[in-house]
Parts: C-alpha cells; sequence; structure tokens
C-alpha cells in the first residue's frame, strides 16, 4: 500500500506522526480543503507526467494550472499526463494520492513557484484519505526536488498567503 511506503520514508526523519489520515477522501483539492478545512489553495496538488519516457512530477499550489507554453518552454516537449495506471506503475502512488515522498526511483520531481507564498502546505501522503502539513523548506528537503520551476498560470491573483 503507497501510504505504508510514505509512513515508512518519514520515518526515517522521524516525522511519521504528522502525517494526517481522514475517514473522507481527500483525493481531489476540494475534497483535501474541505477534510483539513483550509483554503483549496493550500494543498499541495502533485501531478504526475511523462517526460522523456520518464516519470515526472510537478508539485503545485491548489489553485494553480498548467501552462501548456511555459512547460514547453521548460522542458522542451508538450505536457503529457501520466494515465492513473501509468501513475500506480511508473510514479508508485495511485491517483488521488500521488505524493513526492516515497516514490519509484528515478523519477524527477519539481516544485512550481506557485507554492513559495504560503507558510505552509499540505501535500498527499500516499493515499486518497492522507495529508501532512509541511513548511516550505520541509517540503524543499522532504520531497528530494530538482528545482523550483514556474510552469503554471491562474494563481497569481491571489498572492497574498493565507
Amino acid at each position: 500500500m503507497s501510504i505504508e511506503k510514505v509512513i515508512q520514508y518519514f520515518s526515517k526523519f522521524g516525522i511519521e506522526d504528522k502525517i494526517l489520515q481522514f475517514d473522507v477522501s481527500s483525493a481531489t483539492v476540494e475534497l483535501a480543503a474541505k477534510a483539513l478545512g483550509c483554503e483549496g489553495c493550500r494543498i499541495a496538488k502533485t501531478l504526475s507526467f511523462d517526460i522523456d519516457n520518464n516519470g515526472a512530477l510537478i508539485v503545485t499550489a491548489g489553485d494553480a494550472k498548467i501552462d501548456n507554453a511555459k512547460y514547453k518552454a521548460k522542458f522542451h516537449t508538450k505536457a503529457r499526463m501520466l494515465s492513473p495506471d501509468g501513475a500506480a506503475e511508473i510514479i508508485g502512488h495511485a491517483v488521488g494520492g500521488v505524493c513526492p515522498f516515497g516514490v519509484a526511483e528515478g523519477v524527477a520531481i519539481y516544485l512550481d513557484e506557485s507554492l513559495k507564498r504560503f507558510d505552509t502546505v499540505f501535500p498527499a501522503c500516499g493515499s486518497a484519505n492522507s495529508a501532512i502539513e509541511l513548511t516550505i523548506p520541509e517540503l524543499e528537503k522532504y520531497s528530494n526536488y530538482i528545482e523550483w520551476v514556474d510552469v503554471c498560470k491562474d494563481w497569481q491573483e491571489d498572492k497574498q498567503a493565507l
């Protein structure tokens, strides 16, 4: 089970007890925000892509959308999201619980600039009913990200941290 991989991953850092598990689904931004009682923009959604036949994750703010032109300029290819089966197989987490923790070897992880406006964000933890609250420096540390990218749109209208 994917959440077990994430619990094991976080246990190496002694923070597995920070993982929140809900009796309700948190598989979408809206459901996660409702389960957590926070604004949807603070949900750190993790999108899975195929970049040059390799799995890649981009963690974005809940209110951000991929900007195809920015994506293509950054990655030199058209944005192609993995299918639900592809995400589970290539990334190691099923859609609804995809997160940048405890992923399969070789998966590239990127953090989008849309997240930087918040003190803390809530990424999933490998299941459709889990999350963890992390500061941006903690997200950087635990995600093993490659770099910050600017590949999203529709979030700049609300730049104030909530």
